[in-house]
């Protein structure tokens, strides 16, 4: 019994040198199975690897969702797909499969304010992770800083570097916040940097002719808007404010609760 608590000893210590924690918890109660069920050395081996594979890949995901940044409560399972219009509804489909990041394209999603265009793609986005895919979000004004600030300080090549080692950039709002020249330069940077590099998905309350109130220039505007569509979906969100339709319905709940009741 000593040189059998002395062996298992010997292996935790092994497994924990290899950085198994999974195999380290779970082998004993998994060779009882394997012994109750005669299962081969090679199948109770198969079963105690699958079950670290499975919590690492786990791991793994939740922690590319955290990096990414994106908003985890606008997920597909929060987001009414029946709003959409049947040829959206049918884009999206095909674009949680995620072919599209190999092919280096990009999603343009386009709408009023309100329309679910953030949503929508963030729940694209968090399917892609799950795909094992890298994603970042970030909003329109907080990168324009960020480029502004790496290109001030002498390392906008790095800080562009950094940001291509992620298959997709999610950039949100272009255009709600309206900047000046220079910063929207260093946005002109990043997407040139990452023509047929890396996928985009932005999402604008402005259509591309009213571009140019963004990059201030017509031949800068049609060079970033070339760029973008060349290999591009472009969703049409053209759908009522979804946070102005919730309004309406809760006050018109309001209204139901103190309408009289019939006592009869």
């Amino acid at each position: 019994m000593l040189k059998e608590n002395s062996g298992k000893a010997e292996l935790a210590e092994y497994l924990k040198e290899l950085r198994l924690p999974v195999v380290r918890s779970c082998y004993e109660a998994v060779a009882k199975q394997a012994v109750q069920e005669s299962l081969s050395y090679e199948n109770y081996l198969l079963q105690v690897v699958e079950r670290e594979c499975e919590v690492r890949w786990q791991n793994r995901i939740e922690r590319r969702l955290r990096e990414s940044k994106l908003p985890l409560d606008k997920s597909l399972k929060s987001f009414d797909l029946k709003r959409l219009p049947t040829k959206v509804h049918q884009q999206v489909n095909s674009l949680m499969e995620g072919s599209f990041v190999d092919r280096r394209e990009n999603i343009l999603a386009f709408g009023n304010p309100g329309s679910g265009k953030t949503h929508l793609l963030c729940a694209i986005a968090q399917e892609l992770i799950r795909q094992n895919r890298r994603v970042l979000y970030t909003t329109s004004s907080t990168l324009v800083q960020e480029l502004l600030r790496a290109k001030r300080n002498l390392v906008l090549p790095r800080l562009l570097k950094k940001l291509g080692m992620n298959e997709v950039l999610f950039i949100d709002d272009i255009g709600y916040v309206q900047q000046n020249r220079e910063e929207m330069e260093v946005l002109f940077t990043l997407l040139a940097d990452r023509y047929e590099r890396g996928s985009i998905l932005i999402t604008s309350n402005l259509p591309f002719s009213g571009w140019e109130a963004i990059f201030k220039d017509p031949m800068t505007t049609a060079a970033a808007i070339d760029r973008l569509v060349h290999h591009s979906i472009i969703l049409e969100l053209n759908l009522p404010s979804y946070r102005m339709e919730q309004a309406k319905k809760t006050k018109a709940d309001e209204r139901q609760l103190k309408l009289p009741t019939d006592d009869n």
